[in-house]
């Protein structure tokens, strides 16, 4: 069978965002697999300094801020509008979203006090502007809201306490056109973060019940879900709707090719998915 990597050699690949044919490599020898092991480390070094080079001399920005970029422009162009939504929420507006003290999401929520927390989801606020936009413009009414997201979640190379989101909505779709709707707001958002070969699951959801997931390789991309629904009576809502979020950092992650969500994310380990401990 041969030597495969230790395991802090095996880490140290996953850091410098090794290929999957690289993290699998096997060896007849141990002393053959060392001296690959600071072969590759070193390519992959030198990669690293290449791309921050690329960010300070020419891009200047990180690749996520450019993805969120790419979204707004392509949903702007078809008509939403985009909005900013504070990042700090009440209580009363998770229990709306029947998120109580004993719903499975309550223990992951960061609670400021015994009254507001930081927003585990865009959904309460985007609620709360369709109520108010619903007197003031013709429908169908079409925003988006791209935004950080907090959640005590289960640390591993797909989850992050601190994420963005993008969730795009249209209040007043037709009845017969909400299937079309949410799968043309998906292929606007996958073309926009240039993924291909996706597919759309429904599955079921603790919040929205029957939801429609986008999947590539596994993985949850986005997850869609269409009113009238049982949520919106506690909000004022009566027309049917559609909505879909997506994880920038997932999509990015899948883009990129990353092993690891957090190399690509907010860091100060990692710039632009270049792991910074490098000389």
């Amino acid at each position: 069978m041969g030597d495969s990597w230790t395991t802090i050699q095996l880490q140290r690949l996953k850091e410098l965002n090794a290929s999957q044919e690289i993290l699998e490599m096997n060896f007849t020898e141990s002393i053959i697999r060392d001296r690959m092991f600071q072969k590759v480390e070193h390519q992959l070094v030198n990669q690293g300094k290449t791309k921050l080079n690329l960010l300070r001399l020419e891009k200047r920005r990180p690749a996520l801020l450019e993805l969120e970029n790419q979204l707004a422009e392509t949903l702007r162009k078809e008509g939403f509008v985009q909005v900013i939504t504070p990042t700090i929420i009440s209580k009363v507006s998770l229990a709306k979203m029947t998120i109580s003290d004993d719903h499975p999401l309550f223990n992951q929520v960061f609670w400021l006090d015994e009254k507001r927390c930081l927003r585990p989801m865009l959904a309460p606020n985007l609620y709360t502007l369709w109520k108010d936009l619903n007197r003031l413009w013709k429908k169908p009414i079409r925003i988006f809201e791209i935004g950080t997201c907090y959640r005590k979640e289960s640390q591993g190379s797909q989850h992050l306490n601190e994420f963005t989101m993008l969730n795009v909505t249209e209040l007043g779709t037709s009845l017969e056109q909400r299937h079309q709707r949410l799968k043309e707001m998906v292929d606007w958002a996958m073309n926009a973060a240039g993924i291909e070969n996706y597919e759309l699951i429904t599955e079921s959801s603790v919040v929205y019940g029957d939801t429609v997931d986008v999947m590539k390789d596994e993985i949850e991309l986005g997850s869609g879900a269409m009113g009238p629904h049982f949520l919106d009576e506690k909000w004022g809502i009566f027309e049917p709707w559609v909505g879909i979020g997506f994880g920038l950092e997932r999509l990015l992650m899948i883009r990129e090719g990353t092993h690891n969500v957090q190399s690509i994310a907010r860091s100060l380990t990692y710039l632009d998915g270049v792991r910074l401990n490098i000389k």
